[in-house]
């Protein structure tokens, strides 16, 4: 299998995709084009890496559970009950994702780009959390009593002799390449440090950092990585929008491969799933089906958020319903199976101009009526 579209792991909270909707593009949009290109449905990714999750599982009420039952409570409440996702649930502290994650960092460590090395962090003298300096409180826990700790941690160097982010780490083809993410994402430090106090992560103790976790930035490209290997892919492509992209790009600079297994961002743009409501009297008045606009709700503009990557305004609203409608009333009795190989094509390369013609719309739709893939609650699972 060349190509594998896998969400940018969810971060985990207490919400449902019935209520922020817009968490579930990312899903939406790897389960669209994996159907549009033939492959199986992937795993849901979820990032439970979080101080937010700690906070939660020690504040939470009644007997306390294990962590990783928490998790996943929390993560099978987001989905209507008996909608599990079809490719199944993977989290980045999965055992295949832990076992990853070690091997690439002894990879590294034995390439010398990442190093275990005593380092002076600022840390709350209260509970022990790494925290910044300058007298902010705590986030684990309030205090503002901090102290430098000395102690072995795991240090990346950033490569000297490649950028952050090349053309070769974002499925976009040449016109369509993020300039301004690939300069901002050069503004880092040359070191980073990879190892964090959380209650719960990828442990590195085996490596001799007892009480600490990998960063989570690394550990959401391990879970692309293992999610992909599991299906054999040559590629992972993680949908993920720029800013996130941003902020985990440069901890992720040496785990975007490993063994014959790449990994590349498609960026996509956040979509005004709250202003839905401004459709109802264009719904009525093209009489349009529950089906009609489910499928333009959830299948249709996470797609077009790969061609709208600063987002989308809620003012285009009607005039994107119009254009899907136009695309579903041209829908051909057969499939030109030429142009439909054109939009694999299309989808493979990273181009997105196929997603704003109508006649290579309406024939996506004819040659793949199930491209919903995993809907989070479309009803079609």
């Amino acid at each position: 299998m060349r190509h594998l579209f896998l969400n940018g792991p969810v971060q985990n909270g207490p919400f449902t995709f019935d209520t922020r909707p817009g968490k579930a593009v990312g899903i939406r949009l790897a389960a669209a084009l994996n159907a549009i290109l033939g492959l199986p449905s992937a795993p849901h990714l979820w990032n439970t890496v979080t101080l937010a999750g700690d906070l939660r599982h020690r504040e939470a009420d009644g007997p306390k559970i294990p962590r990783q039952r928490f998790e996943a409570d929390l993560i099978a409440d987001k989905y209507p009950l008996g909608q599990s996702p079809v490719g199944g649930i993977m989290t980045d502290t999965d055992a295949d994702v832990s076992g990853l994650a070690l091997e690439m960092i002894e990879n590294n460590l034995r390439s010398g780009t990442i190093t275990i090395s005593h380092e002076t962090v600022p840390t709350c003298r209260t509970c022990g959390h790494m925290t910044s300096a300058g007298g902010h409180p705590c986030n684990a826990c309030g205090s503002t009593d901090t102290q430098d700790r000395t102690g072995l941690h795991l240090v990346a160097e950033l490569a000297k002799d490649r950028p952050i982010l090349d053309r070769s780490d974002i499925h976009a083809s040449h016109r369509q390449q993020p300039k301004h993410l690939q300069h901002t994402a050069a503004n880092v430090a040359q070191r980073l440090i990879l190892s964090r106090t959380r209650d719960h992560g990828i442990d590195l103790s085996p490596l001799g950092l007892n009480r600490l976790v990998l960063d989570p930035r690394v550990g959401i490209h391990a879970t692309v990585l293992a999610a992909a290997r599991r299906h054999q892919a040559d590629m992972a492509v993680m949908t993920i929008t720029e800013n996130a992209a941003n902020h985990i790009a440069a901890h992720g600079q040496h785990f975007r491969q490993h063994d014959s297994t790449r990994l590349q961002y498609a960026l996509h743009g956040h979509l005004p799933y709250d202003h839905m409501a401004c459709l109802h009297p264009l719904y009525e008045a093209y009489r349009a089906t529950e089906e009609i606009q489910d499928y333009f709700e959830r299948w249709f503009l996470p797609i077009f958020s790969l061609r709208a990557k600063t987002g989308t305004r809620p003012d285009q609203l009607p005039a994107l319903f119009k254009q899907y409608m136009r695309a579903h009333l041209a829908r051909p009795v057969f499939a030109d199976e030429a142009a439909f190989e054109a939009v694999q094509h299309s989808v493979s390369a990273g181009n997105t101009e196929w997603i704003t013609d109508k006649q290579a719309l309406a024939n996506v739709m004819i040659a793949r009526r199930d491209t919903s893939g995993d809907h989070c609650g479309a009803g079609h699972d």
